[in-house]
């Protein structure tokens, strides 16, 4: 791949991976750390890829899996973070309340909902990026949405 391929799919898809990673780490330098392997592994992998959604799903799914291995280290086992999910300055209120609710709820919820309602996958394209069964990501995203309401009405 040469440098501007590389620079134009870093520039349309970092945000998007970057938002992903976000919604699984939960802390802005593990989702950094995440996106920058992800990049890093493009430039010296060795597939081929189909189309632009081909490299866009790809980037994300080596970024779950970037804060899935950051999350499962022996350090995040030892130390507790209490880095709250940072949200964009573009968004609304609103929208920046209901994301930190969303990042409240525990990860593995949170990585379904934020996938399928912010980035637009369906269930069979979240288990994938996820490497999760169909079933599993919709009773993921069944009991998420039970959690959030029950925040919700808390509020």
């Amino acid at each position: 791949m040469d440098a501007g391929e590389y620079r134009r799919i870093a520039e349309a898809y970092i945000d998007d991976v970057y938002r992903a990673a976000l919604s699984c780490c939960r802390s802005r330098s593990d989702a950094e750390d995440a996106v920058q392997n992800a990049f890093v592994k493009l430039m010296t992998a060795d597939v081929t890829f189909t189309d632009d959604e081909h490299i866009r799903r790809w980037l994300i799914r080596v970024a779950v899996n970037e804060c899935r291995n950051s999350l499962n280290s022996f350090w995040r086992r030892r130390v507790s973070f209490f880095d709250e999910l940072e949200q964009e300055p573009s968004a609304s209120d609103d929208e920046r309340w209901l994301l930190s609710e969303i990042g409240r709820l525990p990860a593995k919820y949170s990585a379904v909902l934020y996938l399928h309602y912010y980035e637009g996958y369906r269930c069979a394209e979240i288990g994938a990026l996820l490497h999760l069964s169909e079933s599993n990501v919709q009773t993921r995203l069944m009991r998420a949405r039970k959690m959030l309401k029950k925040r919700l009405e808390e509020a």
